[in-house]
């Protein structure tokens, strides 16, 4: 007889393995994380190669909670004040080293198609606060990017995140292309191909 319970540490243990695997820092969830789909909407799948080839592309497009965070005067936001654009969002803390790696692309990205069709929204997960995220920033040369912050963690909850860094690619409604988990090169040929779809899709 099959045990649920079995079954769902089974899941976690698997999932948690391959993340240590990969290089990403791991996160621990309370709920069991639901099944990807790799499937192929308006063509994106194709754009899963290269560095993006892990880039999971959600069949369904769900909408992306509106999370809440702060920027770096410490007012709060809604990631629903980005609805009208093309978001990539990346969930990040400071203890991540896989994040540091990542980061420089990331500014890279935004200093290339950054304008009122897309950003980059770095989403600081650091339970630090506001000055930790901020050097961090600095330290990586991130001068591109905004400073949000979001030190209660429960974004990562919110977007069933398995573990750091995190990447969501967000259409004009607020609905999630796809997503990667693990650190990526953002500045890739392939990355900015997979972008540039986003962008070029009809609101």
């Amino acid at each position: 007889m099959n045990d649920p319970k079995r079954n769902r540490k089974s899941l976690i243990y698997v999932a948690l393995l391959a993340a240590i695997a990969g290089g990403i820092g791991v996160y621990m969830s309370g709920d069991a994380p639901r099944k990807e789909v790799a499937e192929s909407r308006g063509g994106y799948r194709d754009f899963a190669v290269g560095p993006m080839a892990a880039f999971l592309v959600k069949a369904d497009r769900p909408l992306v909670p509106d999370l809440s965070f702060r920027d770096g005067q410490g007012a709060d936001v809604k990631l629903s004040q980005w609805q009208g654009r093309v978001v990539l969002l990346n969930l990040w803390a400071t203890w991540c080293a896989p994040c540091r790696k990542e980061m420089p692309t990331l500014n890279d990205v935004q200093k290339q198609l950054g304008s009122k069709d897309f950003e980059v929204v770095a989403l600081s997960v650091d339970r630090k606060g506001l000055e930790a995220s901020s050097a961090f920033l600095k330290d990586t040369g991130a001068d591109s990017l905004g400073l949000y912050v979001d030190d209660t963690t429960k974004s990562l909850d919110d977007l069933q995140a398995l573990g750091l860094p995190v990447t969501v690619l967000i259409d004009r409604k607020g609905h999630e292309i796809g997503r990667l988990l693990g650190p990526a090169e953002w500045n890739s040929a392939e990355a900015i191909a997979l972008i540039k779809a986003a962008i070029a899709e009809a609101p």
